[in-house]
């Protein structure tokens, strides 16, 4: 062998060695923080987000197992929790959150970009949601399963059955039905997709949705909106005249205000449907304030605080919080709303938040689950929502809670 070959051979093997330790070294911090956070207590001097994000990671090392997953699951409420974990990471160059954000992602998307436990002909608007962290996670590492899993779901977009004017259906195997919470699960994605690869060609689209569940949903005496509306009234829960549910539920209506302050970060001011959007958050904010309870907290049946089993409920007093929050800090809504924001928020950690021996962050008065139709029946009825159960750090509260902290800078 030459020398200069033997020179060449030389130098690849002390970079091929060099970047072995690299990549060691940094495996070995990473393994050293979740071990830390693991042997340690959490700091009260940390703000609210980070304490909150630290007892996630301590109870979940891997982002998968959040809501007590034990396999790696593609689900709206694990893209909610790392969407705020996304913003904390922005907000303090944490690596750890970055890396927990893509270690979910690694775990659900194969090298090709298929997303092996997601059912595209499902139909399922709630699935659209967790591809709100792929945006970042593409744009930073240029991998591109990244990009082919946004594609594929857009793709769902594309195909998504309707209603007769063109709003999404929650799910195929509810025809004909839009909810409050699909709102979320679908159109920041929508929008920041359309305005990032289409240069925004269907943000009217986007809007429609708005339209459409005003349009149907929204009760013109108390100017809130009914959980979910039934185009064929063929539900048993549907109203025969309006199509709509019966009740009014907290966390739906946070799904809708989340989804309002999150898809104007993509709308133009210019945009003709801008100041459309800006005002049904509007009007929202005005018709929640009116029956926020006095601690600053909301109840599960939103109107109804007065009726024995009600009780003032977390994830939705979270939404409500960060959309407030947001909304004022932005300029969508009056400077006044981030102290109707700061109450709410000072409510949750005043009256629901435990915090455990080792610090740990613990929401409690979350509601578990709630929805319309399917089996067993959900009539949403007023005992309904009052009866499904409870969980602490319910992911609907905890990413909810972080956005607000953040938002606070509490």
């Amino acid at each position: 062998m030459n020398t200069y070959k033997s020179n060449s051979l030389l130098l690849l093997m002390l970079f091929l060695g060099f970047a072995t330790f690299v990549s060691c070294k940094q495996e070995k911090k990473e393994a050293q923080q979740v071990e830390t956070i693991q042997e340690t207590g959490i700091s009260d001097s940390l703000k609210w987000s980070e304490r909150m994000a630290l007892t996630l990671m301590k109870h979940h090392p891997e982002a998968y197992q959040i809501d007590d997953k034990t396999e790696p699951k593609w689900d709206y409420v694990h893209g909610l929790v790392l969407t705020s974990f996304e913003q904390l990471y922005k907000k303090t160059g944490n690596e750890q959150y970055f890396n927990y954000i893509k270690g979910y992602a690694d775990a659900c998307i194969d090298s090709t970009g298929a997303i092996p436990s997601y059912k595209f002909k499902d139909y399922n608007i709630d699935m659209i949601e967790a591809g709100n962290i792929l945006f970042n996670l593409y744009n930073t590492t240029k991998e591109e399963k990244y990009l082919k899993a946004m594609q594929l779901l857009r793709k769902q977009l594309d195909e998504h059955p309707r209603t007769s004017e063109g709003g999404f259906w929650h799910k195929k195997r509810y025809p004909s039905q839009m909810w409050l919470d699909g709102l979320y699960m679908g159109e920041p994605f929508y929008a920041r997709y359309t305005v990032e690869y289409e240069n925004g060609k269907n943000l009217d689209d986007v809007a429609k949705q708005f339209e459409l569940i005003q349009k149907h949903a929204l009760d013109s005496k108390t100017g809130l909106l009914y959980h979910g509306w039934d185009e064929s009234k063929a539900m048993d829960w549907a109203d025969k005249q309006t199509g709509c549910s019966p009740n009014f539920w907290s966390r739906s209506l946070g799904w809708y205000a989340m989804a309002l302050v999150d898809v104007l970060d993509y709308f133009p001011q210019e945009h003709p449907k801008q100041k459309e959007l800006v005002q049904y958050l509007n009007q929202l904010a005005v018709a929640l304030v009116k029956v926020q309870d006095a601690s600053g907290l909301w109840y599960q049946v939103t109107d109804r605080g007065d009726k024995e089993g009600n009780y003032l409920e977390a994830s939705g007093s979270a939404m409500f919080a960060y959309a407030f929050a947001k909304g004022a800090n932005k300029g969508y809504l009056p400077a006044e709303y981030k102290d109707v924001a700061n109450k709410a928020f000072d409510g949750l950690t005043r009256d629901l938040i435990k915090i455990g021996e080792n610090g740990e962050v613990i929401i409690t008065q979350a509601c578990a689950v709630a929805g319309l139709g399917g089996n067993p029946y959900r009539d949403g009825s007023f005992e309904y929502y009052v009866n499904e159960r409870k969980k602490d750090n319910d992911p609907k509260a905890t990413g909810p809670f972080i956005l607000a902290a953040l938002e606070l800078n509490k």
